[in-house]
C-alpha cells in the first residue's frame, strides 16, 4: 500500500513535526506551507514543502508537482489562489498541472473531498486548527486508484474515526 503524510501550517513547531515522521513510515511526506522554519531546517527534511504566507525563506518553491504509483499531485498552500473563498481557483491550477490530487493548508480547516476528478486534501494544522479541536494532519493511501482513503490524525489521540474519507479517482 502507497501512503503520503500531509501536514501544514504547523507555525513554528519542530518537536511535533519529528514526532509525526518517527511515528508514521510513509512513502511520501509533504508539508503545505507555514512551517515558519528555514527552507533546509532539519524538522522538514523528509518533506517535500512550499511556501506559505508566513513562510518567507526564498528557497520555498510556491508549488511541488509530484507523481507517485498513478497518482499526480499539485502541493501549495492554497492562498495564492484564494482558497478561503472557494476552491474554483486552485481546482483550474491544478487541471492545468494534470493533477487528480491537490494538497493545500492556509484555511487551517482539516477536510478532504472529491470535486469531479480531483480530490482535495487540507490536513488543517497541527498549531491552530480551526473548526475542529483536534490539532490535524492527514494520511492519503491507497492499493489501486479505485481504493483511495484518507485518515485524519493528531498528535495526541492518533486517528480521528469520524473524519476517515473514502473516494477512487
Amino acid at each position: 500500500m502507497t501512503s503520503v503524510l500531509i501536514a501544514s501550517d504547523s507555525h513554528g513547531l519542530t518537536k511535533e513535526l519529528e514526532e509525526i515522521t518517527e511515528k508514521h513510515t510513509a512513502d511520501l511526506y509533504i508539508h503545505c506551507g507555514d512551517s515558519e522554519l528555514d527552507f533546509d531546517a532539519g524538522q522538514l527534511s523528509a518533506f517535500y514543502k512550499v511556501a506559505g504566507n508566513c513562510d518567507f525563506d526564498s528557497l520555498y518553491p510556491e508549488q511541488e508537482i509530484i507523481n507517485l504509483n498513478g497518482l499526480r499531485f499539485f502541493v501549495t498552500h492554497g492562498h495564492h489562489h484564494q482558497v478561503k473563498r472557494s476552491l474554483t481557483n486552485l481546482s483550474y491550477a491544478a487541471e492545468e498541472h494534470g493533477a487528480n490530487v491537490v494538497c493545500f493548508g492556509h484555511t487551517h480547516i482539516a477536510g478532504a473531498e472529491k470535486i469531479g476528478n480531483q480530490l482535495f486534501i487540507n490536513p488543517g494544522s497541527i498549531r491552530m486548527p480551526r473548526n475542529r479541536v483536534e490539532k490535524t494532519y492527514a494520511i492519503l493511501s491507497w492499493e489501486k486508484e479505485s481504493d483511495i482513503q484518507v485518515d485524519f490524525y493528531t498528535l495526541e489521540d492518533g486517528k480521528i474515526e469520524d473524519m476517515t474519507y473514502q473516494t477512487s479517482l
